[in-house]
């Protein structure tokens, strides 16, 4: 029962840092207003060339229009594409990109053991999966074995490859911290573990085994291979929350409500309120840069 107690632990810590981390941003003081174009909830030709409503005359007298579909699919863009590193790096783009998508076919590999696992319980077994005796079930079967294998393999090459790139590029390497380095390594160290017990079990019966065992909360049958796998992911899981990965978390923010919050301060407004607010902040640490004063924002004299 320790490896389906601990797989539980996992999953909730995962959770709840997650939501952890994004109550922390969503607390966070309102970011300088930089006004940022162009901004995709502006609907119209402008955001075409980078022009906002300020540009019309007394703005602050006629309504304003906001398009959150054109905002969701920008920020889809970057969330599944990483669209601004192929904008600006395509030769790095493709390593980072390996990595990602790794990921994200991993997650709907996770969804799929998970059907798979319901299959199973219903009545379906991984002979009637293969054999394509019900078509869901051998759609997810083959989905999920697909999904799997690929994700695992461009997880290995993108977190060995960025790895190395930060590693041996003399730009990279010099603002790359042991933390990053350890992360890139703990990401493979999981992906080498995967592929090392899926390569005794092509068809990933194993995982389908894991995901019943938690869904009727039974005990998960494991050789040293898979427990040692079900380990590191655990603790991968409840680690990445809490490091500069949880960047999955402040995208959101980044984008909403940094780079395109171009919400008017009109007077007696809540935008007006909000910086006041900010206007008052005092930060709660020091800096470390010397043209900074300790406990201040402002610059020490010179």
């Amino acid at each position: 029962m320790f490896l389906t107690l601990f797989s539980y632990l996992a999953i909730i810590l995962f959770i709840g840092f997650s939501v952890y981390k994004a109550i922390q941003f969503a607390k966070m003081p309102l970011s300088n207003r930089w006004e940022l174009y162009p901004v995709p909830k502006e609907p119209g030709a402008r955001a075409h060339y980078g022009g906002s409503y300020y540009e019309d005359l007394e703005w602050w007298q006629k309504p304003r229009h906001v398009s959150h579909a054109g905002e969701i699919i920008e920020m889809l863009k970057e969330m599944l594409f990483i669209k601004i590193l192929f904008v600006n790096q395509q030769r790095l783009w493709w390593i980072s990109y390996s990595l990602h998508l790794g990921i994200y076919l991993l997650g709907l590999w996770t969804v799929l053991l998970l059907a798979g696992a319901v299959t199973e319980l219903a009545g379906h077994s991984s002979l009637q999966m293969m054999s394509n005796t019900s078509i869901w079930a051998g759609l997810v079967y083959y989905a999920a074995l697909t999904a799997g294998a690929a994700g695992a393999v461009l997880i290995s090459i993108g977190s060995l490859g960025l790895f190395l790139k930060r590693l041996f590029n003399s730009t990279m390497s010099k603002y790359t911290t042991l933390q990053e380095y350890f992360n890139l390594l703990f990401i493979f160290a999981v992906a080498v573990s995967g592929l090392v017990v899926w390569s005794g079990d092509p068809g990933f019966n194993y995982g389908r085994e894991i995901m019943k065992g938690l869904l009727t909360f039974s005990p998960i049958k494991a050789d040293i291979a898979l427990a040692v796998h079900i380990l590191l992911l655990g603790a991968l899981l409840i680690y990445i929350p809490q490091t500069k990965m949880s960047h999955y978390v402040g995208k959101y923010f980044s984008f909403h409500k940094v780079l395109w919050d171009n919400e008017p301060n009109l007077r007696n407004s809540s935008m007006e309120e909000r910086v006041k607010s900010n206007l008052s902040y005092k930060p709660r640490t020091s800096w470390s840069a010397p043209h900074i004063n300790p406990g201040s924002s402002t610059p020490a004299d010179k």
